[in-house]
């Protein structure tokens, strides 16, 4: 099952895409939106489910510390519902409180990039890289806790 990472912001929406036997998370790209012009990112989304062959959609849900949500999960639900309405596949949600910052620190502690202006072309992609790889690392476990 090949999954599409998402990280949904006001501005861009980092992409991921797993694997085909859904082992492991790699970035994609980060597709700029309009959320005012009503550019949503679809017809680059759409051309990545083909070039993929996408079976569903992962967002981060980004919830408060506290664990409520607040304005973002809302928007990142929406979005979500734009997917399942123009792609008909699924899409699931994970936990993203954190993600930013653990792309932060990867990218400078074992990539390299000190470079803040350099780090913000890829941290999207990096958070929807994390995304994916813990919503992909949590149900291969409940699976097996299942079996």
């Amino acid at each position: 099952m090949r999954l599409l990472g998402l990280d949904v912001g006001s501005k861009t929406v980092g992409v991921a895409i797993s694997d085909p036997l859904g082992i492991t998370a790699q970035e994609v790209e980060t597709i700029p939106i309009d959320e005012t012009k009503m550019n949503f990112g679809m017809k680059r989304i759409r051309k990545l489910v083909r070039k993929f062959q996408v079976d569903g959609f992962v967002l981060g849900l980004p919830k408060k510390m506290d664990g409520t949500n607040g304005e973002s999960v809302q928007r990142s639900k929406n979005y979500g519902q734009r997917l399942k309405d123009k792609f008909a596949l699924p899409v699931y949600y994970e936990d993203e409180r954190l993600t930013t910052k653990v792309a932060n620190r990867v990218l400078v502690q074992e990539v390299g990039i000190h470079d803040r202006t350099e780090r913000k072309k890829v941290i999207d992609q990096m958070a929807a890289v994390l995304i994916l790889q813990n919503y992909l690392e949590r149900t291969r476990k409940d699976k097996l806790n299942n079996e």
